[in-house]
């Protein structure tokens, strides 16, 4: 296959490189630093304790670039895989309609291995929903600099699932056999909805607090009150799931498809410690997202594609979401107001007295 991947991040180049080394033509758009990278060492993958250099691929730094290519050497791509964080989606979307019609080019499917619930959304509602295959990965990848990952667990799933509205069934079957001849393992879900929706719930946990506190969540969550607030907030997104009949399956190894329950109505002393252990497992060590993003002073993070999301379609269907309406506006506050951060940082006084007492 003739693979586009946009977005030369973590989870692209893990999946753009075992793709490469499987024999598929893969073209990777990234910034430029990355290029520079690539051009002088190759894609450096670590994997476990073993490093593996892929050379068999093409680096560019923008996606007219990558259909230039395809339009002189007169092959389209067959689709092109989406991993820039969610808030890039739009540009993204706006540069691939842009450069298809510059160089006269088909319109590849789409897939989205994205974070956070919005995304197969945004890429249905511009090009179309038989566009769009809805993808999820559960991957803690690390990039020590540019052109090298570091994945901390070698055995990782991608999961995959028909949008509603995909008319081509080969394309998606074609897909996950290129997936996993590259030695990826793929899970292939009946329900989209259900499978983005379990993964955001895998996101939610020990993600925003982490990055509120600007502490990891291993220490955050020895706080029974910080512990709790997760509690809370996946019960707001278990309640909207059900009023939209969004099912939650279980993924990988974590069984929240079975443990959905148990979580909306078990006693939060027996949850705690067990969303600790799901927090250790799920992350490998890796700080999570919205922490990262603060740290690095960035403005835009993904927390509206995660908590943001549970707000609008509470919305939606009529349920109250006030702790994931909090987290997400305060996160994204911080962002805004990164001199503020100091205020909170390891501070569950105020985490408490700001929810409890700001509502």
């Amino acid at each position: 296959m003739n693979i586009l991947i946009l977005g030369a991040g973590a989870i692209g180049c893990l999946v753009g490189g075992k793709l490469a080394q499987s024999g598929h033509a893969v073209t990777l758009v990234g910034r430029e630093r990355f290029v520079t990278a690539i051009h002088a060492h190759g894609l450096q993958m670590r994997i476990g304790e073993t490093t593996e250099i892929v050379r068999d691929l093409r680096a560019v730094d923008s996606i007219h670039a990558a259909f230039w290519h395809a339009a002189e050497e007169k092959i389209p791509y067959d689709v092109a895989i989406l991993t820039v964080k969610s808030y890039d989606t739009a540009t993204a979307l706006t540069e691939i309609a842009s450069a298809v019609e510059a160089n006269r080019q088909p319109l590849p499917a789409i897939l989205s291995l994205q974070n956070g619930v919005g995304n197969e959304e945004a890429i249905a509602a511009r090009f179309g929903a038989d566009r769009v295959i809805a993808g999820a990965i559960t991957a803690p990848v690390e990039v020590p600099e540019a052109g090298m990952i570091h994945v901390a667990k070698p055995k990782f799933v991608v999961g995959l699932a028909r949008w509603e509205g995909l008319s081509d069934g080969s394309l998606l079957a074609r897909v996950e056999a290129a997936l996993s001849e590259s030695g990826i393992r793929v899970t292939r879900y009946a329900d989209a909805r259900s499978m983005k929706w379990t993964k955001l719930l895998m996101n939610m946990i020990g993600n925003a607090t982490s990055a509120i506190l600007g502490q990891p969540p291993g220490v955050t969550f020895a706080d029974q009150r910080v512990a709790d607030l997760e509690v809370d907030a996946l019960r707001e997104a278990l309640s909207v799931m059900r009023a939209a009949g969004i099912h939650p399956v279980d993924m990988e190894k974590y069984p929240l498809g079975r443990l959905a329950p148990l979580i909306q109505y078990a006693p939060k002393a027996i949850l705690r410690p067990a969303l600790r252990r799901i927090v250790g497992g799920a992350r490998g060590g890796k700080m999570p997202s919205l922490y990262l993003d603060l740290e690095k002073g960035k403005r835009a993070n993904e927390v509206d594609w995660l908590n943001g999301a549970v707000v609008r379609m509470g919305q939606a269907v009529g349920i109250a979401t006030p702790t994931n309406q909090w987290l997400n506006q305060t996160v994204q506050h911080l962002a805004q107001h990164p001199e503020e951060r100091a205020q909170w940082q390891g501070n569950t006084n105020k985490l408490g007295f700001s929810i409890w007492h700001g509502r």
